[in-house]
């Protein structure tokens, strides 16, 4: 009997662990909610992804994946220590998980507050993406904001190239019209995002600079992250 113990424990032991999800892509949705970004823009931001995600362009193009799903969380972004889960992982594979993920979107209160901390927020969001049990094909940070000032933390330099070396690819979104502040004064916002921020196969950076643009652009940015392949009407790093 304690041989046959000692073998059941021996064969069990030598069966691996559960695998992890396979996915088409892991995607952090990494957005501003810096001190530059009042309540109302919050909202309107989280709009244009809740209308992104269960538009039937996006949803067509997680069937047309190997695996037909992916996996998505959306943080919202800003001072040292304030780098939030709005919604946590979840698998979007049709139209009501993507309705899901929709709703809990809108309906979690604001969480993040203070001044720009991007390489925290960068870190925060390769964190979650190296901790989590899905394994995707593809593993994206989607970051957007409207400066790319850092105030504190560890370094822009230092979380982009953590991501990097992970295999993980940034992309950015460049919001450069808030009702409307315009354009930071001293540097080209798109050119400081692909220089310091975003990298990866097929990274690229996506220009909002108006309500109209930035519902357009979110759409048209999470389709080339689906898709794996960057736009030729986007500027590709």
């Amino acid at each position: 009997m304690r041989w046959m113990a000692g073998l059941l424990a021996l064969v069990l032991g030598a069966v691996p662990a559960l695998a992890a999800e396979r996915v088409d892509l892991e995607l952090v949705l990494l957005a501003d909610a810096s001190g530059s970004i009042d309540d109302a823009e919050i909202l309107f931001q989280r709009q244009g992804y809740a209308s992104a995600i269960t538009s039937p362009a996006i949803l067509a193009a997680i069937a047309n994946g190997f695996d037909r799903r992916i996996a998505v969380t959306y943080v919202e972004w800003g001072m040292v220590g304030s780098q939030e889960v709005v919604v946590p992982w979840t698998i979007v594979d049709g139209p009501e998980s993507a309705q899901a993920f929709a709703d809990a979107l809108m309906t979690t209160p604001r969480l993040a507050f203070g001044r720009n901390a991007i390489g925290e927020a960068l870190i925060a969001a390769y964190t979650l993406i190296e901790s989590n049990d899905i394994s995707g094909h593809r593993r994206v940070i989607d970051f957007s904001g409207d400066s790319a000032n850092n105030w504190g933390g560890i370094s822009i330099a230092d979380a982009r190239a953590t991501a990097l070396q992970a295999d993980i690819t940034i992309n950015g979104l460049a919001i450069l019209c808030r009702d409307c502040s315009g354009r930071p004064v001293s540097y080209d916002l798109e050119e400081a995002f692909a220089r310091q921020i975003v990298g990866g196969p097929g990274s690229f950076v996506v220009t909002a600079d108006g309500r109209d643009s930035f519902a357009d652009a979110v759409r048209k940015k999470l389709l080339l992250e689906i898709a794996g392949r960057p736009g030729k009407d986007f500027a590709a790093r």
